[in-house]
């Protein structure tokens, strides 16, 4: 299974970091350049433990939906959400932040598998971890920046 691991570091506390990754309207701007929008759940504030959300955007030039669960939340410092459906088998993003001197080391861990067998993880050696790493890093960056302003 492939697995993503990104760290940053953000001037800012944990609490503020957690919460701006936690609100949709945050989301939905870090993620513009797919034309992500909500189509089932929650369409504004914050997501909560046990929340489900649909979002779709654009990716690899078709609309497609992913539908996750926020499955643990321990506020400021760890919340995961796990694929409902969509177009993985299995997706599993752990968002972890932690107080250092100079402000919150953020990591994310994304582990994801495709659902076409051995097609599928040639697919995923491929391009697919590649562009969901730029996905997820360029999302971590627009955060970094809303929050250091």
């Amino acid at each position: 299974m492939p697995r993503i691991e990104l760290e940053m570091l953000v001037q800012a506390p944990p609490s503020a970091c957690y919460a701006l990754a936690m609100n949709v309207q945050a989301h939905l701007d870090s993620t513009r350049q797919t034309g992500e929008r909500v189509v089932a759940g929650p369409t504004t504030g914050q997501l909560q433990l046990g929340d489900v959300v649909t979002w779709e955007g654009r990716h690899f030039g078709f609309r497609q939906r992913l539908t996750v669960r926020i499955t643990a939340a321990s506020p400021p410092h760890h919340f995961r959400d796990e694929l409902v459906e969509g177009a993985f088998r299995t997706l599993c993003h752990d968002h972890y932040f932690e107080a250092v001197p100079t402000g919150t080391r953020v990591r994310d861990v994304f582990e994801f598998s495709s659902p076409a067998g051995i097609v599928g993880q040639w697919v995923e050696r491929l391009f697919l971890t590649n562009y969901l790493t730029q996905l997820l890093t360029a999302r971590n960056e627009f955060l970094k920046e809303q929050l250091e302003r």
